[in-house]
């Protein structure tokens, strides 16, 4: 029996036990790699990859029952956001080269994490410890200058604590079809001879008769995948090659998350998880508290730092922002809570449209695709015309999500 690990130790990625002391040891990537930089030779492929990896697995805190990782993509925000904010407060051109350039940095990032199809921690850590330090500027900055009352900062609070509540409820289950248990054999064992035709996300439209498919998958999914017998040839059905179900209406596979989600909307980078059939609502609460609170807040700091003016005046034109160093950080935190609002003030617009028309993202994104879509308000909302009842049965189905157990009928299976 092997002894229990000690707060410094840790079990590596090749299963051997490690110390923390020794986090610089045995690292041969790293030694090359810093040879061939100091004799300016070029890197093997994958060195890079390699070293990245070595120092992701060594990274860790002391704890209890062993070093715990800590997630690289958590430390950047970190660190940087209050380096940049401060920077930015010390003269006005810096301020506007960094606020110009953290959106592009950002956007930047996440089309190279999308791009390899991974999940990252970066922006809930970056979104969750901006909302903090946000907070923290206030009390620090803004509220001991004595024009904010004792009221204001409970309502403050208290809508961050709501947006925080909001934002909780939807990082649970975004409704996940239960995976089959016999996902573990062969993929594609006992499937009949079937007609393919090719779909993003790797799915496939399968075209198979209710016998054949009341063979191929009779209970693999909890219900998901039963069908039957007696359903006419020739009906086309949504089988997912990846999780080896087929799937309801409207519901869609995540590549991020590797899983079918009911009624799949997109993956959320911001709370790194689906937007689905359970956690829609939730998700638009959140936005809505966020807007609500972060347009407060801004009002307070404008009202507080350039005293006289109308936000909307204060925050193009205020002169005696950078008359010393706590007016310069606040009005350039109220500059980068202006951005952030706008970016999630857009894509709170988009979803409130999309219900309003009972589409999802999903379904806008093939159905521009397949051009099956219209184009309305400037192309802000694509209407599939597939499941929109009119203004007020749409929003009565978005309210009703996830109230009764989902459907599992052969009729609502496409």
């Amino acid at each position: 029996m092997e002894e229990p690990l000690c707060c410094c130790e840790y079990v590596d990625r090749r299963g051997e036990r490690n110390h923390l002391a020794a986090c610089c040891c045995d690292c041969e990537d790293l030694d090359e790699g810093c040879e061939r930089w100091l004799t300016c030779k070029s890197l093997p492929p994958g060195a890079l990859e390699r070293i990245a990896d070595t120092i992701a697995d060594r990274l860790r805190i002391p704890w209890f029952a062993g070093a715990v990782k800590i997630n690289v993509s958590l430390v950047p925000p970190l660190v940087l956001l209050p380096v940049f904010l401060h920077v930015a407060a010390l003269h006005f051109l810096l301020g506007l080269v960094i606020l110009t350039s953290l959106p592009v940095v950002v956007l930047w990032y996440y089309y190279l994490t999308h791009r390899r199809k991974e999940r990252t921690l970066f922006f809930l850590s970056l979104g969750l410890f901006s909302l903090g330090y946000m907070y923290y500027v206030f009390l620090q900055e803004v509220v001991p200058r004595g024009h904010v009352g004792y009221s204001q900062v409970v309502a403050l609070t208290c809508g961050l604590i709501l947006m925080l509540a909001a934002l909780s409820r939807a990082k649970k289950d975004p409704g996940y079809l239960p995976i089959p248990a016999s996902n573990g054999k062969s993929s594609h064992r006992g499937l009949p001879n079937k007609s393919v035709r090719g779909s993003s996300n790797g799915l496939h439209g399968v075209t198979m008769s209710g016998a054949a498919i009341g063979r191929a998958v009779n209970g693999e999914a909890k219900g998901y995948s039963r069908m039957s017998a007696e359903e006419p040839e020739g009906v086309k059905k949504d089988w997912c090659a990846k999780c080896q179900l087929v799937r309801p209406a409207r519901a869609g596979h995540c590549r991020l998350c590797g899983r079918c989600v009911r009624r799949l909307d997109h993956h959320c980078v911001w709370i790194n998880s689906c937007v689905g059939e359970q956690n829609h609502q939730a998700f638009i609460l959140a936005l809505s508290f966020f807007m609500l609170t972060s347009v407060y807040g801004i009002t307070l700091t404008l009202h507080t730092v350039c005293r006289g003016r109308t936000p909307f005046v204060a925050l193009f034109y205020c002169p005696g922002a950078y008359s010393d160093y706590s007016s310069a950080l606040s009005f350039t935190c109220v500059w980068y809570c202006a951005i952030v609002t706008a970016g999630m003030g857009y894509i709170l617009l988009i979803q409130l449209l999309n219900i309003s028309y009972n589409v999802t993202e999903r379904e806008a994104r093939l159905a521009l695709r397949d051009n099956t879509g219209r184009r309305l308000l400037g192309g802000l909302v694509i209407d599939t015309g597939q499941y929109n009842r009119g203004f007020l049965c749409n929003w009565g189905h978005f309210l009703s999500l996830g109230s009764s157990p989902p459907q599992r009928s052969a009729e609502d299976i496409v």
